[in-house]
């Protein structure tokens, strides 16, 4: 298992982190999805072979920016 945590922004209430949740669930091999808007991280546990440029991917195409670094 792996623990992947994105800075994401964007996210303002609940609705937008079940919006990150239910997208990042549809992942083949995503487990877990945690999305916090307060603190703006979405902490992803997947197995070993998810790629995380796919994560980032579909959060920018439901509409929030991923941050780097």
């Amino acid at each position: 298992m792996k623990e992947i945590i994105i800075k994401v922004e964007g996210m303002v209430c609940n609705g937008c982190e079940n919006r990150v949740q239910n997208a990042l669930k549809n992942i083949e091999g995503v487990e877990n999805v945690v999305a916090n808007h307060i603190t703006g991280t979405v902490t992803v546990t997947s197995k070993n072979d998810v790629d995380e440029s796919t994560i980032k991917e579909k959060i920018e195409d439901i509409g929030f920016e991923v941050k780097e670094g």
